[in-house]
């Protein structure tokens, strides 16, 4: 009896400790997400250009897997933004992209190296040809890496003219591709130039589709296994249906413009596109840089690797390396005011939405928010 006695006693301290460990942590993940809190509304009243901004961090460390959001989704309407707001993520949907790519890579049916000439259709070729490009000296990698010399569309003040003439306007990848071909000149020799290009990333897309045999949306749910990963509230706008009974879209300026409205395929089809959430875009990237997306380890290597051409941008495939508090993060950002960041020394990831995308000077593009975010992310628990 006594002994039995001994027991219950042993396992009543055991539960009294660990419910007493449960509580302590509830009490600081609540205390970190109070100061995220007071960290975003800060933000947004000390800039007024920001309609409002969302938040998310994820470090297991600490416990922490939270969304804060502050401001407002839609001025017209005075519609306060939630943490489960939608938006467009823009170039951060090139991630995915360079991803989907080397899935299909690991899966045999594209090599790196190819010559985009024998991946492409034929009508992209020949407005390439009629561009002074060789498409049969550029390759898949360089594309991947913005080293394929193919002039940037998307940062030229005519194509940014001919969209803001027509908002509404719905462009086909054809003829973005062309507008590039007729506004500018290559940029370098293959391999040689770092060049962001949105261009080379909408051929990524006719790539993707050709290779898979299947539309883009459908290419990009199914090789990066959009179901596995819990991507609920991921999707190609325009090009699919928006997942039912996701949160709407919150509304993203440039300036005082509200962008809602704009057709989404100016910035579509490989370049950027995709609608996301800041918990998705955190999920994705942590599960990306944690190796649940390719098959091979070797794949996220290849990603990763920043040639000599890409040493001052220090971009990989699709992606760039940050150094943040001493640790190598990786990251990408997106026109509408978009940003994610993961670090998998630390396993943190920090996603941002300012749905702004010209905010006014003295907003610091969300430095500030992400360094505190990062401190009280990695912060000793107390």
């Amino acid at each position: 009896a006594d002994g039995d006695d001994t027991k219950r006693a042993d396992t009543a301290t055991t539960v009294s400790a660990t419910t007493q460990a449960r509580s302590a942590t509830t009490v600081a993940v609540s205390d970190v997400t109070a100061q995220l809190t007071t960290v975003v509304e800060e933000t947004v009243r000390a800039s007024p250009s920001i309609p409002g901004l969302v938040l998310h961090v994820e470090a297991p460390g600490r416990h922490l897997d939270v969304s804060v959001a502050a401001g407002g989704a839609d001025r017209a309407a005075a519609t306060p933004l939630t943490p489960d707001a939608g938006f467009r993520i823009a170039s951060n949907t090139k991630t995915f992209t360079a991803a989907a790519i080397l899935r299909l890579v690991e899966q045999g049916r594209l090599v790196l190296d190819d010559p985009i000439a024998d991946l492409l259709a034929p009508e992209t070729v020949d407005v390439l040809r009629a561009g002074g490009y060789r498409p049969d000296a550029i390759t898949v990698r360089q594309v991947l890496l913005h080293t394929s010399g193919i002039f940037n569309h998307g940062q030229d003040p005519a194509f940014q003219a001919a969209v803001n003439a027509e908002p509404a306007k719905r462009w086909t990848r054809l003829e973005l591709v062309r507008f590039a071909m007729d506004h500018g000149d290559p940029v370098g020799e293959p391999g040689t130039v770092y060049a962001y290009s949105d261009t080379g990333y909408i051929l990524l897309g006719e790539i993707i589709e050709r290779s898979s045999g299947t539309p883009l949306a459908d290419a990009y749910r199914t090789l990066l296994d959009f179901e596995g990963l819990d991507l609920d509230d991921t999707y190609l706008e325009s090009l699919e249906p928006a997942p039912p009974g996701i949160a709407a879209r919150a509304h993203q300026y440039v300036g005082e413009f509200d962008g809602f409205d704009m057709d989404p395929s100016f910035d579509g089809y490989g370049p950027a596109g995709l609608v996301s959430t800041v918990d998705d875009l955190s999920t994705f990237y942590r599960a990306l840089l944690r190796g649940d997306v390719f098959a091979e380890p070797e794949t996220l290597d290849t990603m990763l690797e920043i040639p000599a051409s890409n040493a001052e941008a220090e971009a990989g495939m699709g992606i760039f390396r940050i150094d943040i508090a001493g640790n190598t993060c990786w990251s990408h950002s997106g026109f509408w005011g978009t940003f994610v960041l993961t670090c998998p020394q630390v396993d943190v990831t920090i996603a941002a939405s300012w749905n702004q995308a010209m905010p006014a000077s003295g907003f610091d593009s969300g430095e500030s928010v992400f360094q505190r975010a990062f401190e009280l992310a990695t912060e000793p628990e107390r």
